[in-house]
């Protein structure tokens, strides 16, 4: 993949409006300088997402979630890196530059979606035109209005049909294959891999379709649902099935209900519950727990309560629990034996699987109750199997109340991690007022350094080389200048570019967090002080070369060129 050019990601950045952004998405409200908002990554009360028009960035000061436009549109739409500048890009009136490979691929790609769509289009007009696939759908009583939603289609019998209509040359026979559209047998023969199926597009998150599931219509044939292959377009642990019809659907989600099947989907929609997503054939995996949280603060699984839905819903809470942060909640909702969630909601309406859902068992109830299923609290080895249990499950939750409650709760089944009652040791009063003051840490230079650097960074340009602080064995020295050199790079940078610049680094979070303080002045007071505390760490720079060469004097291995080098700098420091 072709590099998109700092200088690009740069201007971008400077000509996109953050607030704009972002505010088409959220309520904002002016707060002074800033703007501020509910987060939208995490379930909260109070206004801590914070949104920067000067610096161009976003903070929120409860979940830690950060960044700039391009990671907005990252994390709240759900884009990938290229989707979100290419968004951004649009708004603001810019072409993306890419070299003539990144085009061709591109291009690639769009035909891909071309190809991907032409068969949802083939898929929804051959429903309309079959009265077996169309009395299938009365008798599932999914509404014209639904079918159009989720644009529910019917890949009729046979084995060229889909070929026949849209296989007009090579080419297109090949977009086809690569999308998961064909099959091939032992002697080479391609034929339609979905025939004789209701068709269910799976969409991404800007609606485009990538892949098909299709479920049978006559009982006896098999499988019951049959998936696309995975493709460069599509794989099946990142995606859910009906994500972006509930996003379109809903303003906001509050909750999102995890099922099994797409008739599932369509069913619980069909009855007016639409924050229904399903899995595509797989476990609910890592990347589905984030994008779940992502969307909504609350998840429901809806299992069988069978063994086999208990696993599943097992396997679910191990990709959750490493993403439990404050405000997210997970259920587990089980269905009785014989029923699914569309036989479920036929049968009780919408009153009657909304209770079902209030009354669903959440993550710690349904944790605890199945690590202690076997073992005898009773007994010391018994509580002391349990603990040995939880303790790396518990370790992967992140810090914050659920991961603290959930600890507590396994001290109060085990006794494991209790405090044991010590009698309170006092400090003497005579030896309180005679031990040494404790003084506060002076403010490392450094760090104001890099804290006016990133509330304007500009103020670097300001630095006329050559740099000697670069030599001051310093802790964030390095990072300093890496700082200064990448603003003497692109001028035009601007706070949010730095951020960007820095995404993915294990520095991120510290310069986040200096970038979030509001510093007092204007921009020539931010530079003065930065020229200043820069002059600090020159002269810090030049004794520490005194010290150098003193300690090379007192062991007699100074040369000439050092000794000129010693009078020079002691004379710079007089």
């Amino acid at each position: 993949m072709a590099r998109i050019p700092d200088a690009f990601i740069d201007d971008l950045l400077a000509r996109s409006d953050i607030v704009e952004v972002i505010a088409a998405r959220v309520p904002l409200k002016r707060q002074g300088k800033e703007f501020a908002a509910r987060c939208p990554f995490h379930d909260e009360r109070s206004a801590s997402f914070t949104v920067s028009p000067t610096k161009q960035f976003y903070h929120c000061f409860g979940c830690g979630a950060h960044g700039t436009a391009i990671s907005f549109l990252m994390n709240y739409d759900r884009l990938e890196f290229l989707d979100a500048v290419d968004e951004l890009a649009k708004r603001v009136g810019m072409e993306v530059p890419r070299d003539t490979q990144q085009r061709n691929q591109d291009s690639d790609t769009h035909d891909l979606y071309a190809a991907l769509d032409a068969a949802a289009k083939f898929f929804r007009k051959h429903l309309a035109g079959s009265d077996k696939a169309k009395a299938y759908v009365e008798r599932r009583e999914i509404s014209a209005d639904i079918a159009e939603r989720y644009l529910i289609g019917y890949a009729p019998d046979g084995f060229n049909a889909l070929r026949d209509a849209l296989g007009t040359d090579q080419r297109r026979m090949q977009l086809l294959e690569r999308a998961g559209l064909f099959s091939k047998n032992d002697k080479g023969h391609v034929y339609d891999k979905f025939r004789d199926r209701l068709m269910f597009p799976i969409a991404d998150r800007r609606g485009r379709t990538i892949a098909f599931g299709g479920r049978v219509i006559d009982p006896e044939d098999s499988p019951k649902y049959l998936n696309s292959p995975e493709t460069a377009l599509f794989h099946k642990g990142r995606e859910l099935y009906g994500l972006w019809q509930a996003r379109q659907v809903n303003s906001k989600l509050e909750r999102l209900i995890v099922v099994e099947g797409y008739m599932d989907v369509v069913a619980l929609a069909q009855y007016g519950v639409t924050q229904a997503v399903a899995t595509l054939g797989t476990a609910t995996t890592p990347d589905h727990a984030e994008l779940l949280f992502r969307n909504a603060a609350d998840v429901y699984f809806c299992f069988d309560g069978d063994r086999a839905g208990r696993g599943a819903a097992w396997k679910a809470l191990e990709s959750v629990l490493p993403r439990m942060k404050d405000g997210r909640q997970a259920f587990f909702l089980f269905l009785p034996d014989g029923e699914d969630p569309d036989t479920i909601v036929r049968k009780e309406g919408v009153e009657g699987f909304d209770a079902r859902l209030r009354q669903a068992t959440p993550l710690s109830e349904f944790f605890y109750g199945q690590m202690t299923a076997d073992v005898n609290l009773s007994s010391l080895d018994g509580k002391a199997r349990l603990a040995e249990r939880c303790k790396p499950l518990l370790a992967q939750i992140p810090d914050g109340a659920f991961g603290d409650l959930m600890k507590q709760r396994l001290t109060e089944l085990t006794g494991v991690g209790a405090r044991s009652s010590q009698p309170e040791q006092h400090v003497p009063a005579q030896r309180a007022r005679n031990a040494p003051p404790v003084h506060a840490p002076k403010r490392s230079l450094v760090r104001s350094a890099i804290a006016l650097l990133l509330q304007q960074p500009s103020v670097a340009l300001a630095l006329q080389p050559p740099y000697r602080f670069a030599a001051l064995r310093q802790p964030g020295i390095e990072l300093l200048s890496e700082l200064v050199a990448l603003v003497r790079e692109r001028p035009d940078i601007r706070t949010g570019g730095v951020l960007e610049h820095f995404g993915e680094r294990e520095e991120a979070a510290a310069l986040h967090k200096l970038a979030t303080q509001t510093l007092p002045g204007n921009d020539a007071m931010w530079q003065a002080e930065f020229l200043d505390t820069m002059a600090q760490l020159e002269k810090q720079t030049v004794q520490q070369r005194i010290d150098e060469l003193q300690e090379k004097q007192r062991e007699g291995a100074l040369d000439d060129r050092d000794k000129d080098e010693l009078r020079g700098l002691l004379l710079t420091r007089a």
